[in-house]
């Protein structure tokens, strides 16, 4: 089994300018990825997909591998992540090189740990699914049970055949995908169009140790968890 990890981290960020490469609690967000994934000991390869070169270097300084530049088409905003992911395969098949499985590493998880990504990988060799994605309960308060909605000026069930819980603690577990691993096979990409198949597994991680940087707000939570450690 061959296994590759693909980082995405363009330019141009909105949300947190230069987060890619701007220190937090003393190192970048790709540093901390390359070091959860060269600690899981399950990557055979590690590749940072980027059209910037500042991030490139940034990369190759963290020790991530940068065989290609992404195009600025597959850098905007509104980019999706699977023609990201195909590209990066494609280039990589070009070199000779095909892995088995594909896992997803978005440096916004700056507290994703080793064995974060070990387990993904082994539950995706383990179950013979299409995919593996780490999830966090939420909120028992924010169960489909639990919320509400309002129809003709009237509170209803947000579901219509939603358990009738008027207590928290008896709405069913809900769950969110966190973004810290998602793992697949290649032939699930090529064989569905996407990175998630008919048959996705969930990897259920600590909500403490799941935290996705997407405003200043999330980086500042993230100085104070890292410092911490």
């Amino acid at each position: 089994m061959l296994v590759l990890g693909i980082v995405p981290a363009r330019g141009g960020s909105k949300g947190v300018p230069g987060k890619n490469v701007r220190p937090l609690a003393g190192h970048t967000l790709l540093e901390y990825t390359a070091r959860a994934a060269r600690e899981s000991g399950v990557l055979d390869r590690v590749i940072l997909s980027t059209d910037s070169p500042d991030i490139a270097d940034a990369g190759r300084r963290a020790g991530l591998e940068v065989p290609f530049m992404r195009p600025v088409t597959l850098a905007a905003d509104d980019t999706p992540m699977l023609p990201v992911i195909q590209h990066a395969l494609d280039a990589v098949a070009r070199g000779g090189w095909s892995p088995d499985i594909v896992v997803l590493l978005q440096p916004t998880s700056p507290l994703r740990r080793s064995d974060h990504i070990r387990d993904a990988v082994a539950t995706l060799c383990e179950t013979k699914a299409d995919s593996v994605v780490t999830v966090v309960e939420i909120p028992r308060h924010l169960s489909p049970d639990y919320v509400m909605r309002v129809e003709g000026g009237r509170l209803q069930p947000f579901l219509s055949d939603a358990v009738r819980a008027t207590r928290r603690q008896d709405a069913r577990p809900a769950y969110s995908r966190d973004g810290t691993v998602y793992a697949c096979w290649r032939a699930t990409v090529e064989r569905f169009g996407n990175i998630y198949g008919d048959d996705c597994r969930p990897l259920l991680i600590d909500a403490r140790e799941s935290l996705s940087i997407d405003s200043p707000a999330d980086w500042d939570a993230a100085e104070r968890l890292l410092a911490g450690r």
